[in-house]
Order: C-alpha cells, then sequence, then structure tokens
C-alpha cells in the first residue's frame, strides 16, 4: 500500500492543483492590472482606485488572492472585472471592494458559478459593499439607510459602494384655466436600482411645481430634478385657454398635462424618452356638442394615463380624474400612507408611499357637474361649482395641479418633487 503525503487528497489528478498554493508579489499594485493564476496581489490605492482583471479562459482550480496594501480601499475602491467569466454566478458586472485592509481569495470552479471567494461563509460571490453618506433627512430601516431630500442638497459620500434604490420625482405641472381647464401631468417618476457611487458629492436638485395659474391661461411645467446623474423632467401644464376659446392641449412633460375643454389634446407624457417610462399621457378633454358635458382632461400620472372623461349624453359635467401615481413602498421598506382631504378625495403622498399623480379636471355641463379627483399620489382635484379654484398637488409628492373653471378661478400649482437615496450601510 503506498504511502499518501499530508494535504493531498486521492481524487481525479489535476482537480486540486493550485488551491491554497499561492505565491505572492509583494510589489504592491498602484495601477490597474490583470491577474495571473496562482498569484496574490497586494494592492496599493493611495492615489487612486485600482481594477484587477481576473484571468481570461480560466481553468477549475484557477486561483488568484488579492489584498489591501495600504488600507485604503474605503477612500479610493479596488474593482474586480470578471474578464468574461461568472463571479458568484453573476458575469453582468464587476464587483466593487471599499473596507478597508479587505483580503479575497478568488478560486474558479465551473462554468455556472465562476469564480467564487472562498474567505466568506455568508455570501457565494463577494457580499454586498457598504454605503456611507450624509446630507438630507436620513431614516435607518434595518441594515439600510434612507436620505429624503425635500429641497436641494449635497449627498456626501464617505464610503462608496452600491445605492440599493434611488427614486428622483420633479415638479408637477399646474393646472390650466378655460372655460373648463385640464389638470397638470404629475412630474417624471424615476424609480432606479443598483446604481455605483464613489466617494464625493453629488449635487441634488428638487423641482418645484408649476405656478398656479391665476388668469386665463394654460398651467405652467414643472421643473425638473436630479441626483446622481439621473434625471426626471417637470409635469406637463393642463391645457387653459382665454376668449375666443379653441381646443386647447395639455403640454409635454414627464407626464403629459390634460386637455382643455371644446376636445383639446392630452400631453404626452415620458418626454423626453427614457427607459423604463418616467410618466403617461394626459387625457383628451371633451364637448360641447347638445347634450355633452364641457370638461377638462385629467394629467398623467408615474403609473397610469389619466381616465377617459364620460362623454355620454345625457351625463355629468365629470372631469377628467388623474393618472396614478407609483407607489415605491416595495422599495424602500414602508406601506403607503395617503392622507386625505375634508372632501375625501386622496390626494397626498408621504416620504415613502404614493408619488407623481395627476391632477384633475374641471367639470361642467347640462346635466350638473363634478370635478376630476386628483391621481393617488399627490395629484389635486380639480374646480368644480363649490369649489373656488382648482385644488394644488401635494408638496414634495409631484402630484399635478387641478384645472381651473372661467366663472370660479384659476388652476392649482403642482406639487414639488422629492429625492430618495437607499443603500446598505452594515
Amino acid at each position: 500500500m503506498g504511502v499518501v503525503s499530508c494535504g493531498t487528497t486521492m481524487l481525479d489528478q489535476g482537480v486540486f492543483q493550485n488551491i491554497g498554493a499561492v505565491t505572492w508579489d509583494t510589489t504592491a499594485k498602484t495601477a490597474s492590472f490583470t491577474a495571473v493564476s496562482g498569484n496574490g496581489y497586494f494592492v496599493n490605492t493611495t492615489s487612486a482606485a485600482v481594477t484587477m482583471t481576473l484571468p481570461a479562459t480560466p481553468s477549475a482550480g484557477d486561483i488568484v488572492s488579492v489584498k489591501d496594501y495600504a488600507y485604503t480601499f474605503a477612500t479610493n475602491n479596488l474593482t474586480v472585472a470578471p474578464n468574461g467569466s461568472n463571479i458568484g454566478g453573476d458575469s453582468s458586472a464587476s464587483v466593487v471592494y471599499d473596507v478597508n485592509g479587505t483580503s479575497k481569495t478568488f478560486i474558479y470552479v465551473d462554468g455556472t458559478q465562476g469564480w467564487l471567494v472562498t474567505n466568506e461563509s455568508t455570501d457565494t460571490s463577494v457580499g454586498e459593499s457598504f454605503v456611507a453618506a450624509t446630507g438630507g433627512t436620513i431614516t435607518t430601516i434595518g441594515d439600510y439607510k434612507i436620505h429624503a431630500f425635500t429641497g436641494p442638497g449635497t449627498f456626501c459620500v464617505t464610503s462608496a459602494g452600491d445605492v440599493s434604490n434611488l427614486l428622483v420625482v420633479a415638479g408637477g405641472g399646474g393646472g390650466g384655466r378655460a372655460d373648463i381647464g385640464a389638470g397638470g401631468g404629475a412630474g417624471g417618476l424615476r424609480n432606479l436600482s443598483t446604481i455605483p457611487v464613489t466617494v464625493q458629492g453629488y449635487p441634488i436638485v428638487v423641482g418645484g411645481g408649476g405656478a398656479a395659474q391665476p388668469s386665463l391661461g394654460q398651467g405652467n411645467n414643472g421643473s425638473n430634478s436630479s441626483a446622481l446623474t439621473y434625471t426626471s423632467t417637470g409635469g406637463g401644464g393642463g391645457g387653459g385657454s382665454a376668449p375666443p376659446y379653441t381646443a386647447r392641449p395639455g403640454s409635454p412633460g414627464g407626464s403629459g398635462g390634460g386637455g382643455a375643454d371644446l376636445s383639446g389634446a392630452g400631453g404626452s407624457g415620458n418626454t423626453p424618452p427614457v427607459s423604463p417610462s418616467q410618466g403617461n399621457d394626459g387625457g383628451i378633454g371633451a364637448g360641447p356638442t347638445p347634450g355633452q358635458p364641457v370638461v377638462g382632461g385629467g394629467g398623467g400620472g408615474a403609473s397610469a394615463a389619466a381616465t377617459p372623461v364620460p362623454t355620454t349624453p345625457p351625463s355629468p359635467g365629470i372631469g377628467g380624474n388623474g393618472g396614478a401615481g407609483l407607489d415605491v413602498s416595495p422599495f424602500f421598506g414602508c406601506a403607503p400612507q395617503p392622507f386625505y382631504q375634508a372632501n375625501q378625495t386622496c390626494r397626498g403622498a408621504t416620504a415613502c408611499g404614493q408619488f407623481a399623480g395627476g391632477g384633475g379636471g374641471a367639470g361642467d355641463g347640462p346635466g350638473g357637474a363634478q370635478a376630476g379627483s386628483g391621481g393617488i399620489g399627490g395629484g389635486g382635484k380639480g374646480s368644480s361649482p363649490g369649489n373656488s379654484a382648482g385644488y394644488a398637488g401635494t408638496t414634495n409628492s409631484g402630484g399635478g395641479g387641478g384645472g381651473g373653471e372661467n366663472t370660479r378661478a384659476g388652476g392649482g400649482a403642482g406639487g414639488s418633487g422629492i429625492i430618495l437615496i437607499k443603500y446598505k450601510f452594515q
């Protein structure tokens, strides 16, 4: 019987040739490089970030190790690039290390998992990098922090990594005023995930809502919001006109404003176009024909276009309802908590819930009149008999303002926008 030496396993020869055998290169790397199997590398990021590219076309048992030489990965990160193979089953992205003193050993297993890190027990690949940052109003939920910006500011990153979720909501458009005015479109809403951030200050812009329209005319567009290089477009103003009245369309924007009476067209949403879409189209106005109501269309919302107005005679003059906003609570970890006005028309949003509802259109007609409701997520209700004006969109919801009616008062202002940034910190 032969003698088996310590540390050797009697399995298929060659499968475990390099496991545990690493030769360390003691000249620290200060610039990006491609690793060679069987080598360990000290990486010095004191002056700049470094990318280590893993070997191309690896074989089972190939091994690479790396160590933070100067304990500076939190300041200047190490990026590990997959070079065509998987890392922990994923080949779609590089991995960023941002914790001082990090030490990792990568072993290539097979084409399915690719490279696995052997000195981590809680993750099959490389773990999730932690972010540290300041700015805005900070809420802690479990292992995550959420920064809410309701006005301009700076998101200051002190430890780089990936932002889990980013919400960028622009200001809503104001409602228009005509014979029967239309609701403003919601501010553009972009809900994005897995965004790398580096150590720097990121300027935050929160767009204001379109100003109220006290006189006859089209509503004012909302202003853009931006964060971490992403921009959402202000909502389009609702349609409006002065004598002689003609069909007046809503303005395009993040979501489009509704069209005024006389069959004005709704404004286009997702303008300019981005993917996924930041909003929807406004509704068409209606009337007048014998027995037909005269109503303004609703503004588009983040998750739905405005509800079409009822036009079948004889029909009450019910203004178009604003399109619904988006419930972001599945992404930011709390339940939606919309609030209600005394008239029970839902038109609000909390810092975590429903955002970017379209404004409702004004109503009038031979069979009675009723204002269009604002879309859930901050859209303002339109004007109707008994109302002094279209309701404003809710502050920091991106909701569109309600449309105004000629014999009463003007269109409501759009609601200002908001920025939410969520990341794992521990």
